[in-house]
């Protein structure tokens, strides 16, 4: 793929999907969604297609939509890591995660004991999730990896921000998990000198 294409017109999508013009959220009931065992080849593409790809479609579809919507309305290849962080601020009004303020009585606890007026916001694993399909998408499509959006500089200071801040007001720790690395069976020691020789 040498150039890079841009976004459709159709929405041939089969998850939700937010209307940008009146910032709501839509889901398709009718689509369907039945895998019957022993459908021919021609079964519809996202019922073979694994999670991980089919949520990183939706994820392609929704960025393409809000550069549709965009005023003035951009083209994929005049997109910058500005834009995407547009739309990562745009996307927390859909946040379902509680971020408490440094003057909330709650700030760094994880679990308070009563309500507050703290916004929500979107989970910064959710936005690290997100950025990492949508830089995966921009190449599949033909973008070259030195000109993603997904992969700026801004973006990736932005969402360390998102991240310590999150942790700080939340009391939780993001800290990286530490891989189990299996057992190592013990090696067989040689055997002691022999005293008798």
């Amino acid at each position: 793929m040498d150039s890079l294409h841009e976004f459709g017109t159709s929405n041939t999508d089969d998850g939700p999907s937010i209307n940008f013009s009146t910032n709501t959220i839509i889901t398709n009931p009718t689509t369907p969604t039945s895998n019957t065992v022993g459908s021919s080849s021609s079964s519809s593409p996202s019922s073979t297609l694994s999670r991980y790809e089919n949520q990183k479609r939706r994820d392609w579809n929704t960025f393409g939509q809000y550069l549709r919507n965009h005023r003035p309305p951009l083209s994929l290849s005049r997109c910058s890591g500005a834009h995407v962080l547009e739309f990562l601020r745009y996307l927390d009004q859909f946040g379902k995660t509680k971020v408490h303020t440094q003057l909330c009585p709650f700030f760094g606890h994880p679990n308070p004991p009563a309500p507050c007026p703290c916004p929500l916001r979107q989970a910064w694993g959710s936005l690290d999730a997100l950025i990492g399909r949508l830089r995966a998408a921009f190449e599949e499509h033909g973008g070259k990896p030195e000109a993603n959006p997904f992969g700026a500089r801004a973006v990736r200071l932005y969402l360390r921000e998102v991240r310590d801040s999150q942790s700080k007001a939340r009391g939780i720790s993001y800290e990286k998990k530490k891989r189990k690395r299996p057992p190592q069976p013990p090696t067989a020691l040689p055997p002691p000198p022999n005293a008798s020789q």
